[in-house]
């Protein structure tokens, strides 16, 4: 992975992610709290699922060790998710954006939420950070459409597309 891939995959993630918050938008605040039996029950839990993940995975970058993630509940609404999330966005925009060539293979040394110590080059949380937000964005795309509500594209062919036509 070079700069401009690390980069590219930091634009399209956090692309993403709007849009699908935006698609939850949509939701009365008992559709989004709702129980859809879900590997995270409902669309709140798994958009604090997501935006927490990635929290964590950025402070294991900036060395510190989160023991785990935001609890759902601290959460009640889709806007205080969204506050939250554009706070982590920003810090992961402004952590990529400092990133050198010899960062990408800089090794961090963590423990994940259950104590486990690993070691993984940044490239490769860069990689895994992405992946694991678009299979859960995934997950919200069905319970949208469980619960009637429109939901939206996120493929990665898509953000090329409309980023090939926007003007920077």
């Amino acid at each position: 992975m070079n700069l401009e891939d690390a980069r590219n995959l930091q634009d399209y993630n956090s692309w993403a992610n709007a849009r699908t918050l935006n698609s939850v938008a949509a939701l009365t605040p008992e559709q989004f709290a709702r129980d859809l039996g879900s590997s995270f029950k409902s669309v709140r839990d798994t958009l604090v699922h997501v935006m927490g993940a990635e929290w964590v995975w950025l402070q294991r970058l900036q060395g510190k060790a989160p023991t785990g993630l935001p609890p759902a509940a601290e959460f009640p609404t889709l806007a205080s998710v969204s506050d939250r999330w554009k706070d982590v966005a920003h810090a992961w925009q402004n952590y990529t954006d400092t990133l050198s060539p010899a960062d990408l293979e800089t090794v961090i040394r963590y423990k994940n939420t259950q104590g486990i110590e690993s070691a993984n080059p940044v490239w490769q949380i860069l990689q895994h950070k992405t992946n694991h937000s678009t299979y859960h964005r995934g997950q919200i795309t069905t319970m949208l459409r469980q619960l009637g509500a429109e939901a939206v594209s996120t493929d990665l062919i898509r953000f090329y597309r409309e980023r090939a036509t926007s003007p920077r």
